[in-house]
């Protein structure tokens, strides 16, 4: 329930409308004194405020004291009440910020009606605020994970820049985070409170992207029933996240480049121009040079759309930076029984840094988001990483547990880290010529069970034939050694 301040010099009313609040379970502070009201603002911190507008029929004191709680830290939402209404104090109590404004005498199921609609608006405020607070959290810059050198480079050329009103070109192979850059620009910015609107370009048929972004008139074409708004005109004061700007149609092109130009947007179908307060920010994973030299890109619009470059380094060049990422998100995928981040071996971190990544830090948080589904207790080695990834292993004593250590990876104590125990070891890579000299002895599956029964003895061994310590030795439950046990008898 809200805290409310009742404001009226009449005793009869305060007691009423009290009495009225308590009995819906706010937290009421009555006052018949609007200079006492106003001093205490503050130090309530309330949600609503209900006040008279003639106090004492001295003024309009109830205007100072909206304007004390429309200037409050956590503004309320004020509700003016008088029995000396007209429009013009009406219309001044709205331009000072009041929520709504009653005539006396009101009925009582109006002023509940009221309240209700007030502390609804007052709530739905307050979600805004911190939605849009934890957006700027989520888009901070910090939230951009890379250390090597061609990203803090990057990180650099984003701080100077997000809160410019420059068009700002984000290019990078598919996967290296271009929509992430383009919320943090707009999140950074003085546009931050407006919209974000993104949409990829190579996604929809140039009819269809054309009405998305324009908007169209009723009748317009076969299935316009109604009026409808363009992207533009929907982001007014905001961001275009145009991705893969390089597909656009030379048409769509040419509309682009005017709404660049002369921040004019025209509905397909319609003949009337409006302005849009928009900034634009564009996005290629392709060299958009070889589209000006074949003829498919207007060179006037290049220039307009590439008034500031990023260029997001590939995951290969900056392969430092794995560690970071795979702390970032294990974090942010809590599987593991206890509900805390997984642990992941230093092999398989060893592994995940050996491989080209073509697809980049998408194909990175993938191959996590599989092995964490896939791991036994909350712990991924390399046999959990997609088959793709299993020739990168190298043989060595084991694998060493790494779990997360205020908020990055760091080896796990030896009590956790144990002895070597990944699941299916990785056999040493013997030379291609060797191997088509020898020939398989064995069949893939036979030798793999061969390895891993061999391993599951020897933590047998080592625990002195207790299978619940051999299943902790090895990371698995105590259900899945017995399995594994049992698979070739009978």
């Amino acid at each position: 329930m809200a805290k409310v301040v009742l404001v009226d010099d009449e005793v009869t009313m305060v007691q009423l409308v009290t009495e009225l609040l308590r009995a819906q379970g706010h937290e009421v502070f009555p006052f018949t004194n609007g200079v006492a009201a106003a001093g205490a603002l503050e130090g309530i911190g309330p949600e609503l405020v209900i006040t008279d507008l003639y106090l004492d029929k001295t003024g309009a004191y109830g205007l100072e004291i909206l304007k004390k709680a429309r200037a409050l830290p956590s503004p309320a939402t004020v509700i003016l009440i008088t029995a000396f209404g007209s429009i013009e104090t009406a219309v001044e109590a709205m331009k000072q910020g009041a929520y709504d404004y009653l005539e006396k005498p009101f009925k009582v199921d109006e002023l509940r009606l009221c309240i209700q609609r007030a502390l609804s608006y007052n709530e739905a405020v307050s979600e805004n605020i911190y939605l849009r607070k934890q957006l700027r959290r989520k888009y901070h810059f910090d939230q951009i994970i890379g250390t090597a050198p061609a990203m803090q480079q990057v990180l650099k050329m984003i701080e100077r820049v997000a809160d410019t009103e420059s068009t700002i070109l984000i290019r990078g192979e598919s996967g290296t985070g271009k929509e992430l850059v383009a919320k943090a620009l707009h999140f950074n910015s003085r546009r931050q409170n407006a919209p974000f609107i993104p949409i990829n370009c190579s996604a929809l048929p140039e009819s269809l992207l054309e009405s998305e972004l324009f908007g169209h008139r009723k009748g317009a074409f076969t299935g316009a029933f109604m009026d409808k708004k363009g992207l533009f005109e929907a982001a007014d004061g905001g961001s275009v996240f145009l991705d893969e700007v390089g597909s656009m149609s030379p048409m769509l092109q040419s509309r682009l480049l005017r709404v660049l130009q002369e921040r004019e947007v025209r509905r397909v179908g319609d003949t009337a121009f409006f302005t849009v307060n928009v900034r634009v920010l564009a996005a290629t994973n392709e060299a958009l040079e070889k589209r000006l030299k074949d003829g498919t890109f207007r060179e006037d619009l290049y220039y307009r759309l590439n008034v500031i470059t990023i260029a997001l380094p590939p995951l290969r060049e900056r392969k430092e930076d794995i560690p970071l990422l795979v702390s970032h998100f294990l974090r942010q995928r809590p599987l593991s029984p206890t509900g805390a981040p997984c642990r992941i071996t230093r092999q398989a971190v060893e592994v995940l840094g050996a491989h080209d990544w073509p697809g980049n830090v998408r194909e990175l948080e993938n191959a996590l988001e599989r092995a964490c589904a896939l791991c036994e207790g909350g712990l991924i080695c390399v046999a959990d990483l997609p088959p793709a990834f299993q020739h990168y292993a190298k043989t060595g004593n084991g694998e060493t547990v790494f779990e997360m250590k205020d908020g990055v990876l760091a080896p796990a104590p030896p009590s956790v880290s144990g002895p070597a125990k990944p699941l299916v070891p990785v056999a040493e890579a013997v030379p291609a010529s060797e191997a088509a000299a020898q020939g398989p002895q064995l069949s893939l599956k036979a030798h793999l069970r061969e390895q891993e029964l061999a391993y599951i003895n020897r933590a047998l061994a080592e625990s002195g034939g207790d299978k619940e310590k051999a299943a902790a030795l090895l990371g698995v439950s105590l259900a899945t050694l017995y399995r594994k046990l049992s698979e070739d008898e009978g």
